[in-house]
């Protein structure tokens, strides 16, 4: 057993590493103006591949209204303005250190107007009714704090006939879940099988949904769609 200075020092070091692991967790989930712009920088990198992965499997043409939902560094706005070259490209996330963060990574497309990006909630979106062609939210379903509620309130700002994709690096019963599942937990996170997700997704009154799985690397992206017509919320589409 420890005693003396050994004892203390011992407990110095333990106290610290928590303070600084609780301050990590909390800048990864919601970076702060000035410190997180680290963490978004770093987000923008090791998301780029996921998100390549990921938008292959949603169609979005060069005139389309597209909305990425926590969209973190700004990478993906970027990569979808890319894309929509016709249409226009809406962020919105509720950290002020993210905001700022993807203005500033597309601050040309924002003076073009051809993007914009503000401060908000998933919970209360900003936009309007039948708004947008397509919806993305990448790493960031995890912090929602009503998962039900906050499907249903994109499924609001998406036309009839407009997509949901979900894409995550992580998921329960995927690769390496095991040794990610605490670390969520941590995070005050969900964690949500590929089951899971299509049971969210049909029951928040999404249509042809559809799970897909690249289990090599452990990741899961969830597609479903706004119906156009006569189509009850909780039913699966044929």
């Amino acid at each position: 057993m420890m005693s003396g200075p050994a004892s203390w020092q011992y407990w110095l070091r333990l106290g610290v590493g928590l303070v600084v692991g609780v301050y990590l967790a909390r800048q990864v989930r919601k970076p702060s103006r000035w410190l997180g712009r680290p963490f978004t920088w770093m987000m923008n990198r090791s998301h780029s591949n996921l998100t390549d992965w990921g938008l292959k499997h949603v169609q979005v043409d060069k005139n389309f209204t597209v909305l990425d939902i926590g969209c973190g560094g700004g990478r993906t706005i970027q990569k979808l303005a890319a894309i929509a070259t016709e249409g226009k490209v809406h962020g919105v996330d509720y950290a002020a250190g993210s905001v700022a963060a993807s203005r500033a990574k597309n601050a040309g497309a924002i003076r073009d107007g051809r993007v914009n990006i503000q401060q908000g909630s998933v919970s209360q979106l900003p936009f309007a009714d039948n708004m947008f062609d397509v919806a993305t939210a990448i790493e960031t379903q995890y912090y929602w704090p009503d998962l039900p509620d906050d499907m249903r309130e994109i499924l609001r700002v998406l036309k009839p006939g407009g997509t949901l994709l979900v894409i995550a690096e992580t998921y329960r019963g995927g690769k390496g879940s095991g040794v990610t599942g605490p670390v969520m937990k941590l995070l005050g996170s969900s964690s949500l099988s590929a089951d899971d997700q299509r049971e969210l997704f049909t029951k928040a009154g999404y249509s042809e949904v559809q799970i897909f799985e690249e289990k090599r690397k452990g990741w899961i992206c969830a597609r479903g769609g706004k119906p156009s017509s006569n189509f009850e919320p909780g039913t699966q589409a044929k």
